[in-house]
Formats: C-alpha cells, structure tokens, sequence
C-alpha cells in the first residue's frame, strides 16, 4: 500500500505541474527532446551506445532498489555516481571531442533538411557488404598470403570507426582485390596499418588500432594480429588478418581469432557475421567461430 501511495503522489504532483503549463515549458519541452534525439542519434555510431545499455541496466537495478528501500544499495550507488560520471567523460573524451568538432562545422539546424547534425549515415549506395565486395577482400587476402604479404583490414559494421579512420589517409575508392593488394604490397607509402572498409569502399589506410593485451593470445603473434584482435575487442568490427610470416589467413571478430583460413572458409564467415546475420543465426555464428577459433 506504501507504493501505491507513493505513485499516487507523483501522479498529483504531475497533474498540479500540467494545470500551470505555459508556453515557456512547451518550449522547454521541445528543446530537450530534440537534443535527447540529436545525443542518442551520435552516441548509437559510437561506443557510448554500448555502455549506455549497461547504464539503463544498472539504472533499472537502482529503481528497484529505491522501491524496496535497499539502503546499504543506495549508499553505495550515491558515493559511486560523483566517480562513474568523472570516469565516463575520460573514456569517452575522443568521442565527446569529435562530436564538438562535428558540432562546431555543421549546421545545427540541418535536419529540417533531412540530414541529421552529427554524420550517422553512410554515403549512399554504400549500404551492407555485398557478394561482390566479399569475393574481392578474400581473393586479395590469397593473393597476399600467397607471396607472404602482411595485411589488416578492418570490415565496420554497426558501430563507427570513424575514430581509427581519422589516424589514417582518407581512400573513398571501392573495393578491389587489385586496390588491397596494391595497398599492402611491400615498399609503398599505406602498406604500413590497417585498412578500413565502410559499406562497399575501402575509406582509409595506414590507420592505427588499439593493441590487445588479452592472456589467452599466443606469445607467437605478432602486432598485426593484437591490433586485430584489439578493435575486435572494442567495436564489433570484422577484422581480417594476413600473416607477414606464415601467409595464413586469420579473422578476429569480438575478442577472437580464428585462425589458418581457407578462402571458401574466409567467404563464410563474412557472409554469416555481415550479411545475414540475424537473432536465429546468432547460435549458429558463435559455434562456427568457436570451432575454428585459435586455441592460443
């Protein structure tokens, strides 16, 4: 009976605000939905989506425990929240900075002609990796495994790897087995990095990942390969890596690597995590990747 006093107090504190409603808080109103919009719109490209499901969560947790007056719960959630804010700022500063950036070069009011502030969209035509662009990476990672070229290349998917992108030199070419291989061919000034594919176009190269320091990793993997585990680990990026030493094609997708790669085998498994992934073909994905998942 005790909650349903309380709601009911809400509800008539809601209703005496409603009955003094002027234009000024209609006005309000607005102003914080559309910036509510435009945050979610820029943080659903970046990493911040994924922790901003974690926060619903442990928001959704504190309302239980604000209902069930779990005291000791609070306690702790009040002296936390001054530290979890100061820490979200610090890991998300290069996403924040973009977005000022962003902020300060568009027009705030662009979207009253279709297009949002922050650049959420792909350019069009882009759209999903086809067949056609699936063909072309894994005949060019042949090719180079075949002469033992090493390469790194980073296929985006829902998240945006804008950030990486910007460490590297801007391409915008689509996507050919000639393109790969001239980029990574030994020598040449973008060999060095990794290569990043946004839709069907190669969009930048020479750009640099962040190193994983996972334990389960073989001591024998070199740079090219934590960094492809490393933006693994972080986006949910597909990331294809050929050995400089072996000629051996592996992939990295959310933490792990599969190793030794046929090109029919490499074909699948871009087609399952890109193309058509869905909720039922999820369980099948995991076992494909574990079966053939590095056991370093």
């Amino acid at each position: 009976m005790e909650y349903v006093e309380r709601l009911q107090d809400y509800l008539n504190r809601f209703k005496t605000y409603s009955t003094n409603m002027d234009f000024g808080d209609v006005l309000e109103i607005f102003i914080i939905a559309i910036l509510v919009y435009y945050i979610l719109a820029w943080m659903k490209t970046t990493r911040a989506w994924t922790l901003l499901k974690g926060l619903v969560v442990i928001a959704a947790f504190m309302l239980i425990a604000v209902f069930m007056e779990m005291k000791t719960i609070l306690w702790i959630g009040e002296k936390v929240l001054g530290f979890a804010v100061m820490a979200l700022i610090i890991v998300l500063q290069p996403e924040l900075r973009k977005a000022l950036e962003e902020l300060g070069n568009k027009n705030l009011f662009s979207d009253f002609t279709g297009k949002l502030p922050f650049d959420t969209r792909k350019k069009a035509g882009d759209g999903q990796l086809t067949e056609k662009s699936i063909n072309e990476i894994a005949k060019a990672c042949v090719e180079m495994g075949r002469v033992r070229t090493g390469a790194l290349i980073v296929i985006e998917r829902t998240e945006s790897l804008r950030e990486y992108a910007r460490t590297g030199i801007d391409i915008d070419a689509l996507v050919t087995s000639q393109l790969l291989i001239n980029i990574f061919e030994k020598n040449t000034p973008l060999h060095d990095g990794a290569v990043i594919i946004t839709g069907n176009r190669v969009s930048s190269a020479t750009c640099y990942l962040p190193l994983s320091d996972s334990l389960k990793l073989s001591k024998d993997l070199g740079t090219r390969h934590r960094a492809g585990v490393g933006i693994s680990e972080v986006t949910d990026s597909v990331t294809i890596i050929v050995s400089e030493e072996t000629g051996k094609i592996s992939l990295a997708y959310e933490g792990d690597l599969v190793t030794d790669l046929s090109q029919e085998r490499l074909k699948s498994l871009i087609r399952q995590i890109v193309m058509n992934e869905s909720e039922e073909q999820k369980p099948e994905k995991a076992k494909l990747l574990w079966k053939g998942r590095s056991k370093a």
